[in-house]
């Protein structure tokens, strides 16, 4: 006898496409603003900046480049062929500034009280990527 398939089997990983001259010139140690300013659709520039602004106590400015890094990272996955759900592996290095877009995202909200979006964006990044969960020391 043949076992059951699920037939509502998960979505595919979605795989960013890679960004080389973005990625080269923010590890050669180009001001991550530099490096946003010219690829605005890079979102590992924003992740930085969101970092940098929030190790500098400044968690509005954080949340302000989390959310550039996350809407841009959105319109690439949207155009990789994600629907609103699915893995965006960790794995897959392209993934993964918006992944630390996304935990910037949650990690600012939070610092500004903003809960409820605080709690989505931990949720979307269990969701996605149980690897950056880890990597990313994310508390649910």
């Amino acid at each position: 006898m043949k076992s059951h398939e699920n037939l509502l089997a998960a979505p595919p990983p979605t795989y960013l496409p890679d960004m080389p001259e973005a990625r080269e010139a923010l590890a050669s140690g180009a001001p991550a603003s530099d490096v946003a300013a010219r690829f605005p659709a890079y979102s590992a520039a924003w992740a930085t900046l969101a970092d940098e602004a929030f190790a500098s106590g400044h968690a509005v400015t954080s949340y302000a480049f989390a959310r550039t890094g996350y809407h841009r990272g959105l319109d690439q996955l949207r155009r990789n062929g994600w629907k609103g759900h699915g893995p965006i592996p960790w794995e897959h290095e392209p993934n993964r500034g918006f992944l630390r877009c996304l935990h910037a995202l949650a990690r600012a909200a939070q610092a500004i009280g903003e809960k409820d979006e605080a709690e989505r964006c931990v949720q979307f990044l269990h969701d996605s990527s149980p690897t950056a969960v880890e990597v990313l020391g994310v508390k649910h």
